[in-house]
Parts: structure tokens; sequence; C-alpha cells
């Protein structure tokens, strides 16, 4: 099951549609759907989660917890919904784009992707393309219906 709780407001709708876009990306890496939980918050939020629970003392767009067992997927995927803003003007993209890259983000570290060399950031970075890819092109079919 995946769900969204908003802390702090932003778009995500249809919700359906996100739904399936993030079950399409865990069933294209082999796993199962447990419960997935995506968590929009502002940036003091999260900067306290990653004093807590990371020890660090910085802002970020994306914690993730990982509950996962076997091939089952859970976990918590807190958002800063301020950072995905900054980040898109910063890039030069459009938010739901920048949004669609942090959400995919979340997933692919449940998946076993890490980002810590240049190399494993390389890979991060094509996944999330692929999945942003995906998720605008699905738009497009829908909508010639």
């Amino acid at each position: 099951m995946i769900n969204f709780t908003f802390l702090k407001k932003i778009t995500v709708s249809p919700r359906k549609r996100y739904k399936d876009w993030v079950s399409e990306i865990i069933n294209t890496k082999g796993y199962k759907i447990g419960n997935i939980h995506y968590i929009f918050v502002d940036d003091d939020y999260l900067l306290d989660l990653n004093q807590k629970y990371l020890n660090h003392d910085w802002y970020t767009d994306i914690i993730t917890f990982d509950y996962s067992e076997g091939d089952t997927l859970s976990g918590d995927i807190f958002i800063s919904v301020d950072r995905v803003t900054e980040n898109a003007k910063e890039y030069k993209v459009k938010k739901e784009e920048e949004l669609l890259r942090v959400m995919a983000h979340g997933i692919l570290h449940l998946c076993g992707l890490n980002d810590e060399s240049e190399e494993e950031k390389l890979e991060m970075k094509k996944n999330e393309d692929r999945a942003i890819e995906r998720f605008i092109n699905f738009k497009k079919i829908t909508k010639r219906k």
C-alpha cells in the first residue's frame, strides 16, 4: 500500500497516478509493494529528523527510513517541500519534475540503489530520469484517450 501524508502543502494529483507510478518503479526493479508512506514536510521538520536520526546538521530534500523485508519494500519517505521548491529553481526545472525525481530517489533507495560514489550517483540519476520519463509518457498517453 502506498500512502501520502501532507504536513506541508504540495500538489500530488491525481494521487492514483502517482501511486501507480511508484508501483511501476517497484515492480520494474523486481520487488513487491509493502507499506510505502510518503510524508511531505517543511525544512525544519526534515532538519530535525536529520539531526536526531542521522547526526547530520543540514537541510536535505529527502530522508528514507527502510523497513523492507526480503523482496517486499516498506518504508517512510520524508520529503521537504521547501527543498523541492528551491531545487527546482536552482536546477531550472518544473517543481513537478523535481518532486518526481525526489519521490523516485526514495523508492530507488528502498530498491537497494545508493548514491555515495560518483558511479552510484550516475546510476541513481539514470534510474531517476527513466522513472520521470515513464511518468511523463503515461500522462501523454492518458490525455489522448
